[in-house]
């Protein structure tokens, strides 16, 4: 409780005697944070299938009771069923609230549907976050060339906007506890159905949200620092990754080293970064492309192409609840267990500058209006043809409250049903967002060593 109001005092006093030379929006559009937009800058009215905005969930639901500490939350609406299914045979009578890589799915995979269910409108953040979010309005600034923000600390930098680089900065600033710790597994899924699951234990410490600090410039550039160990299976166990991922990648870009037990060497790793190779992804995913999109924007053209319905992963409660095994099947994930439901994205794409290299020639991403987070994703060769399609499911951890991802997926539609199921928690322990034992002595490469053991 205490940490609670030190970070609600600490927002309060992001507001004060701020120059309106500095306000990125006038003061009345920053009004309409919590009137009719969402405290984080989605329409609060509804239309269509996508119901009016009503807060979210802020607590547990009457009638949930878990431990936060050794479960997952549970379903908040378990006597939900689908409204309709989408298969390839009825999928052209929705192709308007279908993504790209959605109908390509249908077409690649026979077996592949989709059960959308009514929406619902769960995310939201605590009151201190809203709070800095309202004056980020107002103070939170894009560098000139995009790869920066000034001004803003704690919430979501942009609400208000329809700047492609913004949007990707307000996924890349969405919020988190300033300290966390996670257990998840990923699986390399082949074509026959196939996997291993490797698993991991990462934990960060992020300066983006730390309640001490009053604006960007007081972080030193550093947005977060991250590690991650390899703890299974043995023959992988003990090779460690650390990040201190900047907030401004033209003044420092981002730093990385990595931990092998066999070399026992501590190494400068300058390929955790734009398309290398995603660590155990089996080549299936790229470093960026984890949580969607991560790292710097440089290598691309950004353009912003407008707000729409789509039917999108949401609400993945039974999903996170299932066991590896119930919900890795041959080809795709078991589609019984994934929740679909329309929701309001925003649609940014990106394309390859002229003299730049990256696998992905271009990227559409779409973006979810209530919590910022990227929720689908398609991914393009450099001969224009659509190559992996991302999927990333999210619960609201409403013991928090904050909306989070609980699973990534990388479709490679040009591999025969392969395809990366990342990220995945189910049957690890829950996260940790009060980890406050963690130090900033741990997150440095001396400190790689001792955390790297079989």
């Amino acid at each position: 409780m205490a940490y609670k109001q030190l970070l609600l005092a600490s927002a309060v006093a992001f507001g004060l005697g701020v120059p309106a030379a500095l306000a990125k929006v006038p003061a009345d559009q920053a009004a309409r944070l919590g009137k009719d937009l969402t405290p984080l800058g989605g329409e609060v009215a509804g239309s269509g299938d996508v119901p009016a905005y009503t807060g979210g969930l802020q607590a547990p639901p009457a009638g949930v009771k878990f431990d936060p500490k050794t479960q997952h939350p549970p379903n908040p609406w378990p006597g939900d069923k689908p409204k309709f299914t989408i298969t390839n045979a009825n999928a052209a009578q929705y192709a308007d609230k279908l993504t790209d890589g959605y109908k390509a799915l249908f077409k690649a995979l026979p077996t592949y549907k989709m059960n959308v269910y009514e929406s619902r409108r769960s995310c939201t953040v605590p009151q201190f976050v809203q709070a800095a979010t309202k004056n980020n309005a107002l103070v939170a600034e894009l560098t000139t060339d995009g790869e920066g923000v000034t001004g803003g600390i704690m919430g979501t930098p942009f609400p208000i906007t329809t700047n492609a680089k913004e949007i990707i900065w307000n996924h890349r600033l969405r919020y988190l506890p300033h300290k966390l710790y996670r257990s998840f597994g990923t699986a390399p899924v082949q074509a026959n159905g196939s996997y291993n699951i490797i698993k991991y234990q990462d934990e960060a410490i992020i300066n983006w949200t730390d309640p001490s600090k009053k604006k960007a410039e007081d972080l030193n550039n550093v947005q977060l620092m991250y590690l991650q160990n390899t703890v299974a299976p043995a023959r992988l166990a003990g090779n460690v990754i650390l990040v201190h991922e900047s907030l401004n990648a033209t003044i420092n870009p981002r730093k990385a080293w990595s931990y092998n037990p066999g070399s026992r060497r501590v190494r400068v790793a300058p390929d955790i970064s734009y398309d290398n190779p995603g660590f155990n992804t089996d080549s299936m995913s790229t470093a960026d492309a984890f949580t969607g999109f991560n790292g710097a924007l440089d290598r691309y053209d950004w353009s912003y192409k407008g707000k729409s319905v789509k039917f999108v992963a949401y609400n993945a409660y039974d999903l996170v609840n299932a066991k590896f095994d119930q919900l890795i099947k041959p080809k795709h994930l078991n589609q019984d267990l994934v929740r679909y439901e329309p929701h309001r994205v925003h649609t940014v794409e990106a394309k390859l500058k002229s003299g730049q290299r990256h696998l992905y020639a271009r990227r559409v991403l779409h973006i979810d209006e209530d919590h910022w987070g990227i929720v689908a994703g398609e991914l393009y060769d450099g001969r224009g043809g659509l190559w992996r399609v991302q999927e990333i499911h999210n619960i609201n951890f409403y013991h928090v409250p904050l909306c989070f991802s609980v699973g990534e997926i990388v479709y490679d539609v040009l591999g025969g049903g392969r395809y990366l199921a990342g990220a995945l928690i189910n049957e690890e322990k829950p996260y940790n967002f009060d980890a406050d034992d963690l130090n900033v002595n741990r997150f440095t490469p001396d400190a790689l060593r001792t955390i790297g053991v079989r």
